[in-house]
């Protein structure tokens, strides 16, 4: 980590896989340089917000050189260990450690201690060498601070959860170790580390800034890519299992209106298609075009992605900045007063990350209603072009089949449209409203992070009901051709229920239909869909079979969400 180079998929590692963080040792001099500039400022008397004055509404206060309660009548006799300017960050950080609620898994603990030891690394924020070296020794060791998820208002940044995180390091809080729950001070002593004694502007160095709403941000959008992806081989399955049209993903349709997401999901869904025999075909020539769902995926799917590449804009920049305040520059040129190296600004305000945030979550729900939508269309008889009724046979009035399947993605894309209401436009005031306009970044970003869940399971349940589709449309496509090769256009007539008969109206133009029709299916090998669409196709039917019959559905549903989020499908990535 050098503050200036980190990437979401480094930050990913470091937080999913347990990859180990090493620090720049050219860096390292400019953080040390920024802690012996304020060390010297401080000796010198110099007023530093933050240092040797109080925070948010007690910014007026200006610390003494001993303890005035001391003085006062019943006053306790313990004294405190260190300076007020020491005993100044310690408290901040033990007093602000209040949240609530169930505690942050560990992934995302572990990305805001890169996130927070990659920001301090730019030298600006006037923490020693060995606090942060200390930092980095407890996120290498596995000792993951516990963080419970409730409490951030997203400015003075998320101050109450990276409390949490560095309370640990005080020896204090709690704290998990290999997956036990233990007091912090305990955790340290397993991973063979002391706790650490802060110095001037340490605790704000640790705590003023925005890891958490950046930490949950980031991995929902290294979520939502890969579901990005999934949705769209879930679209060209579906796209196949209808024998659909084409067309509507031409690259010289969207040359006419250019949209970077909508023009590169139409190409992924173009190579998600190649070798299919199914799409396009004259089967399908009567009805001139595919419902909203199909032909207009590339422009909803192609929205969303626009979405996530706006946040991943917003939050590439975030990853490598500094958001904590005051800001310390101890190398500015002609600088006469103090009040020009160290600046009291608003970077730990996470507004940009915030409305990134709305913006993805607006999305979500898009992107799973198009979804089942499309889910909707394969179970309902009366929209899915011949198919049976929830894809299956039925003879005997006893089968629901995928009937409730899409009970169950309805469910879910209602509650993820309740839960994409903005956080950041509700601002409420906090530190006696010396803190006046918030972002709420926190709960927008986390929010984000758990509709992912269930965007998912939407998608899963489409891929789980195209399968089925697939093999009934490519079955139903070949028995004909083979009906075709074998007897004729009249074998095929026969076929046709409530056709026209001989003398009645529309009769001639049924037999051209029909003739058209045979020669088309006789002329042609094999149908079968996409190379792939078939290799995600085969890799579903390893684990979970075609439904001949009415099963239990429960064990199905739970290994097609699992696979999804496991991966195992691998599509080719949206260029």
């Amino acid at each position: 980590l050098d503050g200036s180079s980190l990437t979401r998929a480094q930050l990913v590692a470091a937080a999913r896989d347990g990859a180990k963080v090493a620090l720049d040792a050219k860096q390292l001099e400019r953080v040390q340089r920024a802690a012996d500039f304020l060390a010297d400022k401080v000796n010198c008397g110099e007023p530093t917000y933050g240092v040797t004055t109080g925070f948010g509404s007690n910014a007026d206060k200006l610390l003494g050189a001993h303890r005035v309660r001391d003085e006062l009548p019943g006053s306790r006799t313990e004294v405190p260990e260190g300076t007020l300017l020491e005993e100044l960050q310690h408290n901040l950080i033990t007093t602000h450690a209040v949240c609530v609620g169930k505690p942050f898994a560990a992934d995302v603990v572990r990305a805001m201690l890169v996130i927070r030891i990659n920001t301090l690394m730019r030298g600006h924020s006037g923490i020693r060498v060995q606090t942060l070296e200390a930092l980095t020794a407890m996120l290498n060791a596995g000792v993951v601070p516990v963080v419970p998820e409730k409490g951030s208002v997203g400015a003075s940044g998320d101050l109450a959860p990276l409390s949490h995180l560095a309370i640990v390091l005080l020896g204090g809080g709690e704290a998990f170790w290999h997956g036990e729950r233990l007091p912090g001070a305990e955790a340290l002593k397993r991973a063979g580390l002391a706790p650490v004694r802060l110095s001037f502007k340490e605790g704000l160095a640790l705590n003023n800034g925005t890891a958490q709403m950046l930490a949950t941000g980031a991995l929902a959008l290294h979520d939502l890519e890969r579901l990005l992806d999934a949705a769209d081989l879930a679209a060209a399955m579906t796209l196949d299992a209808f024998a659909g049209r084409s067309g509507a993903l031409r690259p010289e349709v969207h040359a006419l209106r250019p949209h970077p997401g909508q023009t590169a999901v139409a190409a992924h869904v173009r190579e998600l298609l190649q070798g299919s025999t199914l799409v396009d075909i004259p089967y399908h020539l009567h009805q001139p075009q595919d419902a909203y769902c199909l032909r207009c995926m590339p422009q909803v799917h192609g929205a969303v992605r626009d979405a996530w590449a706006q946040a991943c804009r917003v939050f590439d920049i975030e990853l490598n900045a500094v958001t904590d305040n005051p800001l310390i520059f101890p190398d500015a040129e002609g600088a006469q007063f103090i009040e020009e190296q160290v600046i009291s600004a608003g970077h730990f305000h996470g507004m940009p990350l915030a409305l990134a945030m709305s913006y993805v979550k607006a999305a979500i729900p898009v992107l799973a209603s198009i979804s089942e939508r499309r889910l909707n269309k394969l179970v309902d008889p009366a929209t899915n072009d011949g198919l049976p009724a929830f894809l299956t046979g039925n003879e005997d009035g006893t089968d629901s089949g995928f009937m409730i399947v899409q009970y169950t993605a309805a469910a879910l894309v209602n509650d993820l449209a309740t839960r994409a209401h903005p956080a950041s436009v509700y601002s409420v005031p906090t530190s006696a409203n010396a803190e006046d306009h918030v972002s709420m970044g926190a709960n927008e970003a986390r929010h984000v992070l758990e509709m992912m869940e269930d965007l998912g399971h939407v998608i899963a349940l489409e891929l789980y009901t195209a399968a089925q589709a697939l093999d009934y449309r490519q079955e139903m496509l070949n028995a004909a051709r083979r009906l075709a090769q074998r007897g004729g256009w009249q074998a095929l007539a026969a076929k046709v229920a409530n056709a026209p008969r001989e003398g009645q109206p529309h009769h001639e133009q049924f037999v051209a239909e029909v003739h058209q029709l045979a020669e088309a299916l006789a002329g042609t090998s094999d149908f079968h869909a996409g190379t792939d669409v078939r290799r995600a196709h085969a890799t579903l039917r390893q684990h979970i079979d075609f439904l001949h019959r009415d099963r239990a559905l429960d064990g199905d549903v739970r290994t097609i969400c699992e696979l999804l989020r496991q991966g195992v499908f691998h599509p080719a990535p949206a260029a």
